[in-house]
C-alpha cells in the first residue's frame, strides 16, 4: 500500500468553517493604527510542533474552542492553520494557493530546486520558504491562530505574544493512531511516521538552523500517551491563557 501525503486527521466541515470564520473576521476588523499613529499590539498565538501521530490536529481543533471560551463576544474566532485546512480556506477567499500546494515539509535538494525553476514547476526553496515564514508572522502578527507544524515555533520564537507546545508520543501509540487515521497496516504506518519526521526534521534544520527536538523552544512540552488528547488541550489552553495574561502579549 502505497504511502501518501495527509495531515494527521482529515479536516471536517466544522474544521473548515471555523477557518472561513477567521479569515471573514480579519477582511471585515483589518487592523489599523490609532489616530496617533499607534498600532494595536498583536493578538495571542500557539505554536505546536508535533512528533507525527501525537495528535496534534484533533488537540488544535479542541484547543480553538477552548481558547474562544474566555475571549470576548466581539473578539475573532480562533483559527487553526495547517497545510490542508489553510489551502481549502484560502482558495475559498480566491488567495492564490500555489505556496501552500507545493510547500512540503522537508528539505530539498539544491539540483531538485533548480531543475524545478528551470522548469517552471515550483519556485527554488530560497524564494519559497522566506514566503512561508512571512506567511507565519502575519499570522501572529494578526493573533488568534494556533499554527500547526511548518516551522512555526521556530519561525516565531522570541515572540513574546506566541505560546510555544511540542507534542510527544511512543511510537506504539503514534502507530496504532496513524493506523486508525490513515487506514494503514502497522509497518506501513511506522514507514509513514519515519518519512514525515525526517522530513520535518530536515526542514527545520536546513532552513532554520534548529533542532524539533530542542525542548529548550518550547513553553510546554506533552507526551499524549499519557493523557486524552482533550486533557492535552485543556492544558495547553490553561497554559497559554497565564502566559497571556502574565503580560507576554498585549491582546487584541
Amino acid at each position: 500500500m502505497p504511502i501518501v501525503e495527509s495531515t494527521e486527521a482529515p479536516f471536517t466541515e466544522e474544521d473548515l468553517d471555523r477557518c472561513r470564520a477567521y479569515l471573514d473576521y480579519q477582511h471585515d476588523h483589518p487592523k489599523r493604527p490609532s489616530a496617533r499613529g499607534v498600532w494595536p499590539p498583536p493578538g495571542p498565538a500557539v505554536t505546536i510542533a508535533p512528533q507525527t501521530g501525537s495528535g496534534a490536529h484533533q488537540i488544535a481543533r479542541q484547543l480553538a474552542t477552548f481558547l474562544a471560551r474566555e475571549e470576548p463576544e466581539d473578539s475573532s474566532p480562533w483559527g487553526v492553520f495547517d497545510r490542508e485546512l489553510a489551502r481549502h480556506a484560502l482558495e475559498e477567499h480566491h488567495v492564490p494557493t500555489k505556496v501552500l500546494e507545493l510547500m512540503p515539509e522537508d528539505r530539498r535538494s539544491y539540483l531538485d530546486d533548480v531543475l524545478d525553476e528551470m522548469m517552471g514547476l515550483r519556485p527554488p526553496s530560497w524564494e519559497l520558504v522566506p514566503m512561508i515564514v512571512k506567511t507565519i508572522q502575519h499570522l501572529v502578527e494578526v493573533g488568534h491562530v494556533i499554527l500547526v507544524g511548518r516551522g512555526g515555533s521556530i519561525v516565531t520564537r522570541g515572540t513574546p505574544n506566541v505560546f510555544h507546545v511540542r507534542l510527544v508520543a511512543s511510537l506504539p501509540k503514534r502507530i496504532e493512531r496513524v493506523q486508525m487515521l490513515e487506514n494503514l497496516p502497522p509497518k506501513e504506518a511506522a514507514k509513514f511516521i519515519e518519512k514525515k519526521d525526517h522530513g520535518r526534521d530536515r526542514y527545520i534544520k536546513a532552513h532554520f538552523h534548529a533542532r524539533t527536538d530542542d525542548a529548550l523552544n518550547y513553553h510546554l512540552v506533552l507526551n499524549t500517551d499519557l493523557m486524552s488528547l482533550s486533557d492535552a488541550a485543556e492544558l495547553i489552553a490553561e497554559g497559554a491563557r497565564r502566559c497571556f495574561r502574565n503580560g507576554s502579549h498585549g491582546g487584541q
